[in-house]
């Protein structure tokens, strides 16, 4: 690997990360319980179509990571479900959007250890606030030690409850278009939900991040019995007609679809 100050990324580290499996489903964690996480291991290769040493390549070559988020990664890595967290790469470009917009307050549906939160909660400003919606404290105990440990605990609003609960209290204490950016990685079927929610959140010119919108790739020909891959499809469809919003659907992770709220 490549060292650079305060980040280093040493190749067995950058193997690690690219077998996590790039990017998962935090399946049950936000807003319901499911007894099976959504989304299968998935190697680099199918994601971006070029060898595992292409991928190490970008890795090498393009994480920055904090020294705390990097002892987060290799927490979770370590964690029987570590595979549901975001990829990193795809973490460090969410970070640049959320500084790009100058964003000060985030919505973050779908916890798990806590390390997106971190990332986010990283780049805001110190009055910034990422609302952190999850069902599961077990996982997020985590990574709330290394959140005071980075000096951002204070930003972050852990809010443990069904996440659709969460966006309606927002709502109806008036902080409609209040927010900069939301992050959706949860339980796919209520995908369609926490975007309708999250859209009267956001301030016009806010960004939407919709994670696993290729879901491995059954979106293609969904299984009639598969309700996440039907869910995540007809959402797909339907923000590439909603006209509220622009888009650009990325093939990055699982896929990412980012909505620019008009």
């Amino acid at each position: 690997g490549h060292e650079m100050p305060l980040f280093s990324v040493p190749k067995e580290v950058a193997v690690g990360t690219a077998m996590l499996g790039v990017a998962f489903a935090t399946g049950m964690l936000a807003g319901k319980r499911y007894p099976l996480i959504f989304g299968t291991p998935k190697s680099p290769k199918s994601i971006i179509g070029k060898s595992s040493a292409v991928w190490e390549y970008i890795l090498d070559h393009s994480l920055r990571e904090h020294p705390i988020l990097k002892k987060l990664r290799l927490l979770t890595a370590d964690h029987p479900w570590g595979r549901m967290m975001v990829s990193c790469d795809q973490a460090q470009f969410m970070a640049n959007l959320v500084k790009l917009i100058k964003a000060k307050k985030v919505i973050e549906i779908g916890v798990f250890t806590g390390y997106n939160t971190l990332n986010m909660a990283l780049v805001l400003p110190d009055n910034g606030r990422v609302v952190a919606c999850d069902i599961n404290e077990d996982y997020v105990k985590i990574g709330k030690p290394l959140w005071k440990e980075a000096g951002v605990e204070h930003k972050i609003d852990l809010r443990i409850k069904p996440a659709v609960q969460t966006l309606d209290e927002l709502l109806a204490s008036g902080e409609s278009e209040t927010f900069d950016f939301a992050f959706i990685d949860a339980d796919k079927e209520s995908y369609n939900e926490y975007y309708e929610k999250c859209l009267r959140l956001i301030k016009k010119g806010g960004i939407i991040a919709i994670d696993n919108v290729l879901y491995n790739g059954k979106v293609l020909n969904p299984r009639k019995d598969d309700l996440a891959a039907q869910s995540i499809h007809h959402l797909n469809e339907k923000l590439f007609r909603d006209a509220r919003v622009n888009i650009s659907m990325i093939q990055m992770g699982d896929g990412v679809t980012l909505a620019f709220k008009l």
